[in-house]
């Protein structure tokens, strides 16, 4: 059975999609930007900061549906700029334990909603 996800600790969805969705043991979350989801703002001018925000948004909706990051086995990064990928990789790695970090790919496209910096998505399960 297909369950929505939704928290409003992270941002609201801008489009006909969820924050995440449930299905088994298994949580999509789909890919979150910089967005302040208390004052609604865009966190800009600081890759870090983008990166850290993006990420609080992701912890955000797997506390929701119960997991943390240790339940990701799959994570999509999504760069502007691929020579922001080391302070990107810096802020990502602090949230993982480097011996059970999930599979992930990094990639630079053209632009991203609302032409942030970066955006990413995780897939989880509950083990």
């Amino acid at each position: 059975m297909k369950k929505i996800i939704n928290t409003s600790k992270a941002p609201a969805p801008i489009g006909p999609y969820n924050q995440a969705i449930l299905i088994g043991d298994t949580l999509y979350i789909s890919g979150q930007i910089p967005l302040d989801p208390e004052t609604g703002e865009l966190v800009s001018g600081d890759i870090k900061k983008e990166t850290r925000q993006s990420m609080e948004n992701l912890k955000a909706i797997l506390h929701e549906a119960g997991m943390t990051f240790e339940n990701v086995v799959k994570s999509a990064i999504f760069l502007s700029d691929m020579n922001q990928f080391a302070q990107v990789n810096e802020v990502y790695g602090s949230y993982f334990n480097s011996d059970t970090a999930p599979a992930r790919e990094t990639v630079e496209v053209a632009n991203l909603p609302k032409f942030v910096n970066v955006e990413i998505s995780m897939i989880a399960v509950q083990f």
